[in-house]
């Protein structure tokens, strides 16, 4: 079980939210490449071909060095940079109805 602490903790910075909505959404393994430009489209409502390199570039060292490994935190999160995946598995229900309820709040794919 994780604590209400962490999940508002990882909840706590709206990339990293973005990057939970999106796993919770897909559940299993994810690309980092899918998660980067699912995450650029939302924060720019650009579709990924479009968006500036440079912001693609900095988003990705972002994910890649903070948000993915404070995610992975987490036993249910688990980050493979060298395999440029993540994955969740088993995450408790407590997780997944708060990351629901923060999602529907936000709505990041209406922005």
């Amino acid at each position: 079980m994780v604590s209400l602490n962490t999940v508002f903790e990882l909840l706590s910075d709206e990339r990293r939210r973005h990057v939970l909505y999106y796993l919770r959404d897909h559940g299993g393994e994810v690309s980092v490449e899918e998660l980067i430009d699912t995450v650029a489209e939302w924060e720019t409502n650009t579709p990924p071909p479009a968006i500036p390199d440079e912001f693609l570039a900095e988003l990705e060292l972002e994910l890649q060095h903070v948000h993915l490994p404070k995610a992975s935190t987490v036993e249910f999160i688990e980050y493979v940079p060298e395999d440029g995946v993540v994955r969740i598995r088993g995450a408790p229900s407590e997780f997944t109805t708060v990351v629901t309820v923060a999602r529907l709040i936000e709505r990041p794919t209406e922005e």
